[in-house]
């Protein structure tokens, strides 16, 4: 299955395929739609792509005249105009740019008030294309002009058990029937990929909501930091952040979590 099939095709053209190859195989159909409820969408971007620009990442964030100065390094702006509609079950914005900062911290999560910052459309801001030269942003420039959608699952521990070969057979079917995803730099929304431990989680269990409270922590962003981070050799930062606040456009709680090995 090409790459190009991953992203063009809709999620009911996926989920046929799926079904039908997992029937091909013998697998139930009643595990089959259990495996698929567990699914959510996400946005990937990667670099070069056919598309418009719809993220930069590294080097000075574009940000208004008299804007207070960052706390953590920049790692990305987002163009939310730029990215599909109803792509993921998060209240996106559907305009403006989101800003994402974070530090090379690996095996710490904390709410960080001035993670993620929200510029309406239409908002002057400057942007300095060269990497800055002031002990904050340690990360290069990359261009990302590659944008498209797709399913994710729960993380799932490779086992001996027979459920985790279940889900082994299941994933297998899936990969067969659709392919996997193109290689991404940045994931909007979704399930979250991890080295150690799972950022949702971590912020579940160190910023707990109350119970009758009825939202909920989710996985706003991931960045691969890859080559362009020289201080890690592999890093996945997270930023998490309750359904609520993302609707309101609230980013002063947002959870940071950087996992790397």
């Amino acid at each position: 299955m090409t790459d190009t099939a991953i992203t063009d095709e809709t999620h009911e053209a996926r989920a046929a395929r799926f079904r039908a190859e997992a029937a091909a195989r013998g697998i139930p159909a009643a595990e089959v739609e259990a495996y698929i409820r567990t699914a959510r969408t996400a946005i990937y971007l990667a670099a070069d792509g056919p598309g418009p620009k719809v993220a930069l990442t590294g080097g000075n964030p574009p940000l208004p005249e008299g804007a207070p100065a960052p706390k953590a390094a920049f790692v990305a702006a987002v163009d939310c105009a730029a990215l599909p509609l109803g792509a993921t079950d998060l209240p996106l914005p559907t305009e403006g740019r989101l800003l994402f900062f974070a530090d090379p911290a690996p095996g710490t999560g904390a709410v960080v008030a001035d993670a993620v910052r929200y510029l309406p459309a239409g908002q002057p801001a400057t942007e300095d294309l060269a990497t800055p030269d002031d002990g904050l942003s340690t990360y290069r420039r990359a261009r990302l002009d590659f944008c498209f959608h797709q399913w994710s699952w729960p993380w799932h521990e490779e086992d001996d058990d027979e459920e985790s070969q279940r889900v082994a057979e299941l994933e297998s079917a899936w990969s067969h029937a659709v392919g996997w995803r193109p290689r991404w730099r940045f994931q909007l929304g979704g399930e979250p990929i991890l080295f150690n431990w799972d950022p949702v989680e971590a912020a579940q269990e160190d910023v707990p909501l109350p119970a009758a409270d009825g939202d909920e922590w989710a996985l706003l962003a991931t960045w691969r930091g890859d080559d362009d981070c020289d201080e890690l050799e592999a890093g996945l930062f997270h930023w998490v952040i309750r359904r609520a606040d993302l609707a309101a456009l609230r980013f002063d709680r947002v959870y940071v979590y950087v996992d790397a090995f």
